[in-house]
């Protein structure tokens, strides 16, 4: 008998197993908790990145649209690239150019500011070594500059740099080539009037608008028929020769 209450006594005396601690309101993780913001910052990027593709994607189709629709003439293209590559480049203003051997002209242009169109209306200054336009002469096929007026082609006074700098208040530019079988055709050119790189993203965004042009079967002639008077061998010649002479340089 005595054993047997013993033994209750020893069973009653021990002790329950803790129920599992349960965290308090501090630890919790709260709305705006640096957890939650990490989260909230996380989706609002992805759904950034998501709208961004959907514009793009969009962009693109609208310019194979006009390109299909507009046989014989890339002038609405240009216009509708330009269009869209400054909403989606963030850029001020842009001008896509033709190259016929010898010369760049202009082509199609949007938001340039008065005084740099007036300028361009009275013919256009011509690259020289160090410009944007020079390198693509040399072979070439992007050109990013982070400050047009912080480099040697705008402190030497080429007349191209400084016009676009003095009179457009350039800084900030993305320049690409337009080709065709490796022959200069042409340029595409955003501008911004602020000293900013432009994102990887939207450096590919322009030279996929790039390849849209030259992708059409057609448009060497196209372009060709763009340069009015321009004898088209003379004009491939030029194009080797001019190249060689940029790079020896």
């Amino acid at each position: 008998m005595r054993g047997r209450s013993k033994a209750r006594s020893v069973k009653s005396r021990r002790r329950k197993p803790a129920a599992a601690k349960r965290p308090s309101s501090s630890e919790a993780v709260q709305p705006g908790s640096s957890s939650a913001a990490g989260q909230h910052t996380a989706i609002e990027r992805l759904n950034r990145e998501l709208a961004q593709a959907r514009q793009e994607q969009a962009a693109t189709t609208d310019v194979l649209r006009i390109i299909s629709s507009s046989p014989g003439d890339l002038r609405p293209v240009f216009t509708t690239i330009l269009d869209t590559a400054l909403d989606l480049c963030e850029a001020a203003f842009g001008i896509v150019t033709t190259y016929d051997g010898e010369r760049f002209e202009g082509a199609a242009q949007r938001g340039v500011p008065d005084a740099l169109a007036a300028y361009f209306r009275t013919g256009m200054d011509q690259p020289r070594p160090g410009d944007a336009h020079w390198r693509l002469i040399a072979g070439e096929d992007l050109i990013h500059n982070l400050d047009q007026k912080d480099e040697d082609a705008y402190r030497l006074g080429n007349p191209l740099r400084r016009a676009v700098v003095d009179l457009g208040g350039t800084r900030s530019a993305l320049v690409v080539a337009l080709r065709k079988d490796k022959m200069l055709l042409g340029a595409l050119t955003v501008y911004r009037k602020e000293v900013r790189p432009f994102t990887d993203q939207q450096v590919l965004l322009l030279q996929n608008f790039a390849a849209q042009v030259e992708d059409q079967p057609d448009n060497r002639q196209i372009i060709r028929d763009m340069l009015a008077g321009t004898d088209y061998e003379i004009m491939e010649a030029k194009n080797g020769e001019q190249a060689l002479a940029a790079v020896a340089k």
